[in-house]
């Protein structure tokens, strides 16, 4: 189980921090694929996972989904509820079993004036949050769907309700949806660019499952190199054996 002890890479608050938030708001759990709020709802305030992951969801008119974000611990979503008269801009589907934290606007506010420690942190990691974001649309806009993939598997990575017990990304065939909406194609796209992983090595199929070498796409990938140009130099640097 995932625990406040270790929180991932991407989030800059300590197990202290979040304790710190806590005193001021209230733990929820949510089960497997519920629905914790719809775009267009009223929003007062802000949540941050505790456990598991959710995921940010915006439908589109053909039916298609598209996900801005997967909300792992020690990260938050839904902060449009702090500002005044706030809807929600998303919706927001607890993906496995998930415990989230959720602080008012005026319990914020009482935060911000008691704790201005915690409270620059927690603004340095909402700040941060937005950043990622706005990357995620520049991926949009300038990458292809194979690098495009690469950032989305990367975003994974830091979830470990994803990883196998040896370390790899895990993907089943449930996974197939979310990361479609993530990356923004079609499932023939995706199988065709996880079919190049395990023909280059750096992953491995078991079924309907994908294991792929997390490894190999540390730090390793720039804007202007496709998966087609990288996949000879990664392969040689984390190879799965068959």
């Amino acid at each position: 189980m995932q625990s406040l002890q270790s929180l991932p890479n991407q989030s800059s608050l300590t197990k202290g921090d979040i304790l710190a938030i806590a005193a001021y708001g209230a733990k929820t759990s949510w089960p497997a694929n519920f629905q914790i709020y719809q775009r267009g709802g009223r929003a007062d305030g802000f949540s941050v996972v505790l456990r598991g992951h959710v995921i940010l969801r915006n439908r589109m008119r053909s039916g298609r989904g598209f996900v801005p974000a997967v909300v792992t611990i020690g990260e938050s979503f839904g902060i449009e509820g702090l500002t005044p008269e706030a809807t929600y801009v998303t919706d927001a589907q607890s993906a496995e079993d998930t415990e989230t934290l959720f602080v008012t606007t005026a319990k914020f506010r009482e935060f911000v004036r008691e704790k201005p420690t915690q409270a620059l942190k927690l603004f340095g990691q909402l700040l941060g949050e937005r950043a990622q974001i706005l990357e995620r649309l520049h991926e949009l806009a300038s990458q292809n769907v194979e690098q495009r993939l690469v950032s989305a598997l990367g975003r994974l990575s830091h979830d470990r309700s994803f990883l196998a017990k040896d370390g790899t990304l895990k993907l089943e065939v449930r996974h197939h949806r979310l990361l479609c909406e993530m990356v923004g194609a079609t499932r023939e796209s995706i199988a065709l660019a996880l079919g190049r992983l395990v023909g280059s090595g750096m992953a491995r199929r078991s079924g309907t499952a994908f294991f792929i070498a997390l490894a190999a796409f540390d730090g390793q990938m720039t804007d202007g190199l496709s998966m087609k140009d990288s996949v000879p130099v990664l392969a040689e640097s984390w190879r799965l054996s068959p």
